[in-house]
């Protein structure tokens, strides 16, 4: 049946406000979310600068770059406390891999006036990851997570997208998961790398969804895989189509860049992508470059 051109453009005057305003709540409900990924050094008295010195340095860093959430590998206790003190805007979560303070800590810091904390975690990468401090006794390797929900505070006199009666809100939810580790190291190490990535996948598709929530909550995966882009363990974590959906993560650059990566999944666009060149006096902070990066939720 064909239409009459007169009803149709009436039916498209009557749409067009609603698509518009539509389009303004989409645009109003992105969100902005940065992170950074960086391994600090632990505070090796062989290492030069020393930490006393270059503890300075990764304060400046993180205050120029100001990222909402930090992924930390490598961190001692004292390294973590000292950069907490000096950071009070965050929070951090995370003990030690052979558990609470000892050895070295994934921790995971995040704004504290940004964020609330839903729920967090820690799972080594062994056989037994629900043991923490199991796996070799020489370095042993772990997972920190945190799940987070952006505090939404609506303006005075505005109503927020919560209304009294919560039920199915699930979807008005703006929350989601941020993982980080530190992969074993050394040539013979590469199928412990390969199975911490199988283990991490199998872990991550457990928590995707939940309850009523039927949209896949956006994820993040950050650290130091101390493996270079198209090895095995990388091919087992990310996805070789990125615009197909993927149940792997995507790669915050293409192709991939070095040994420390920003992966991610879900409703999410990639803004900026930046491998920090940041020194004193021609000198870094840490063995490692971090890794910044600006998405859209």
């Amino acid at each position: 049946m064909e239409y009459p051109k007169k009803a149709i453009y009436v039916v498209l005057m009557f749409l067009f406000p609603v698509l518009c305003l539509n389009g303004q709540n989409l645009v109003r409900q992105s969100t902005p979310l940065k992170l950074m990924s960086y391994n600090i050094k632990f505070d090796s008295p062989s290492f030069e600068p020393q930490w006393k010195v270059r503890k300075e340095w990764q304060i400046e860093l993180i205050e120029k770059y100001q990222p909402d959430i930090i992924g930390t590998q490598e961190g001692l206790k004292r390294q973590i406390d000292y950069l907490q003190k000096r950071l009070p805007n965050y929070v951090v979560v995370g003990e030690g891999r052979k558990g609470g303070d000892n050895d070295e800590h994934m921790a995971i810091f995040f704004k504290r006036d940004k964020f609330r904390l839903r729920e967090m975690g820690s799972f080594q990468l062994s056989e037994t990851p629900e043991i923490i401090g199991s796996g070799p006794f020489v370095n042993p390797r772990m997972v920190t997570w945190v799940r987070l929900a952006f505090i939404d505070i609506p303006d005075e006199n505005q109503s927020g997208p919560y209304p009294q009666d919560y039920r199915g809100n699930w979807e008005k939810t703006k929350e989601f998961y941020v993982f980080n580790t530190h992969f074993f190291n050394g040539s013979k190490d590469t199928l412990a790398r390969i199975n911490a990535a199988k283990l991490i996948m199998r872990k991550i598709k457990d928590l995707e969804r939940f309850g009523s929530w039927e949209i896949e909550r956006p994820i993040f995966l950050m650290g130091d895989f101390n493996c270079l882009p198209g090895s095995a363990p990388y091919k087992i974590m990310v996805t070789e189509q990125p615009n197909n959906l993927p149940a792997k993560f995507i790669d915050s650059i293409e192709g991939g860049n070095g040994i420390d990566w920003i992966l991610f999944k879900g409703n999410i666009s990639l803004k900026q992508y930046e491998k920090v060149d940041f020194k004193i006096d021609g000198v870094y902070p840490s063995d490692h470059k971090p890794v910044y990066v600006e998405f859209i939720l």
